[in-house]
């Protein structure tokens, strides 16, 4: 029985065939969330930098999709747009005259309380003089604006040259940027799918499309708790995501027929955040310190989980281990347990690559490259979507505290290159 309704009225409501999203929206109010939406992404295909008449239409998208949301008792943490590539409505990107085209659309986003990614702005393996400053600009001088460079794709393995020219701008972002953080909004990506709603890696290639981003590490660890082996707990996990999610693939789609836009499906990926750990769902599988034996088969065990769940699937979909989003993972980096190298170890079985990951502020553009091109090696060989989002901080070394303004990143050491 329902509040406020009869019995008589509830059954006419049964006969009018409005069974299923009643109970729907009964059961949303009924189970407390344990989890959020991070992100709905919009897919925003311009044919100019200066017509905007697509984005108001996809703002005004993703606002009835917020409140829809939030209708069913959901958290709703950002609304989001990325573009197609930036060269295909930008053709001269980094002449002096694109420059006040991008702070408009960052004002546009600004405006509208909306986050923005103007997609990978070099896709193909080539380095341009001048793009680290170029990039440097963009960062400074915008608010919303978030953007990437592709170092591998399936037709030409690693972009060496890209990868170089990556490096270059995580450098001058750092130096440009309070505290480096301006590389919060820049990575290297290499076999990221259209349709990806996380940032910075976000693209799509055509516009009134949407998919979804979650925030459930504590959904996760919940279901882990009293299970007795990894077959069980994968099973018990399976469970409770699928139930989890559901729900929220049926708004998806309901929201696709309303509007008449295309839903592309979750970036399952369980985003962490400050309250919402990662590393502690996995510390709840392994009994142990993140870092120590077993993280790999844990996240392993994970990525199998989130492979195998019922609801459509879009972007990453894997284990994302970002460093300064995740106190628990920001505990275990200062206490020198992982470095580097055993993050992108964990990202062969699981990941999504180097994610917010503190380096030291004197950290040359060579290693940089290094660091960047093995990630995009390791996606090149398994063919799976990776980034790395590198945040040298200036002034500190390896092992120096470091703390951020930014209310979204927790308090770690900075972590050794190797």
């Amino acid at each position: 029985m329902t509040p406020n309704l009869s019995r008589r009225e509830f059954a006419e409501l049964l006969g009018l065939g409005l069974v299923a999203p009643l109970t729907s929206r009964l059961q949303a109010v009924a189970m407390p969330k344990n989890f959020r939406v991070r992100a709905i992404t919009a897919g925003l295909h311009l044919q100019r930098a200066d017509a905007l008449e697509p984005a108001e239409a996809a703002v005004a998208f993703l606002q009835r999709a917020r409140e829809a949301f939030q209708t069913d008792g959901y958290e709703v943490q950002t609304l989001r747009l990325a573009t197609q590539p930036l060269q295909e409505y930008l053709a001269d990107w980094m002449s002096p005259a694109a420059l006040p085209a991008i702070r408009a659309l960052d004002r546009f986003a600004d405006e509208h309380d909306v986050e923005l990614s103007i997609g990978p702005v070099i896709t193909a393996d080539e380095f341009r003089e001048g793009f680290a400053s170029w990039g440097a600009e963009v960062v400074r001088q915008t608010l919303r604006t978030s953007f990437s460079v592709s170092v591998a794709s399936a037709g030409h393995g690693v972009h060496r040259q890209s990868v170089r020219a990556a490096a270059e701008a995580i450098r001058a972002i750092a130096g440009a940027t309070p505290g480096g953080e301006g590389n919060f909004r820049f990575a290297a990506t290499a076999f990221i799918p259209s349709g990806t709603p996380f940032f910075p890696a976000a693209w799509f290639a055509d516009g009134r499309t949407f998919s979804i981003g979650l925030e459930t590490p504590n959904v996760l660890t919940e279901a882990l708790q009293g299970t007795r082996d990894v077959e069980q707990a994968k099973k018990r996990l399976t469970e409770r995501m699928d139930a989890a999610l559901d729900p929220v693939a049926q708004h998806g789609r309901a929201l696709a027929q309303r509007a008449g836009w295309r839903y592309l499906g979750i970036d399952v990926s369980p985003a962490p955040g400050l309250d919402a750990s990662i590393g502690r769902t996995i510390e709840t599988l392994t009994q142990a310190p993140f870092g120590s034996p077993s993280t790999l088969a844990a996240c392993a065990a994970l990525t199998d989980v989130l492979k195998g769940l019922s609801v459509e699937k879009c972007g990453y979909s894997g284990l994302m281990l970002p460093i300064l989003e995740d106190r628990v993972l920001a505990g275990r980096a200062a206490e020198g347990r992982f470095a580097t190298s055993e993050l992108l170890l964990y990202s062969s079985v699981c990941g999504t690559g180097l994610d917010v990951v503190p380096l030291p502020g004197d950290t040359p553009a060579d290693a940089l490259a290094a660091v960047v091109s093995d990630t995009a090696a390791l996606a090149t060989k398994y063919q799976k979507p990776l980034s790395a989002r590198l945040l040298p901080i200036p002034g500190k070394q390896a092992g120096e505290r470091v703390r951020f303004d930014n209310p979204h990143l927790t308090e770690t050491a900075v972590m050794p290159l190797g």
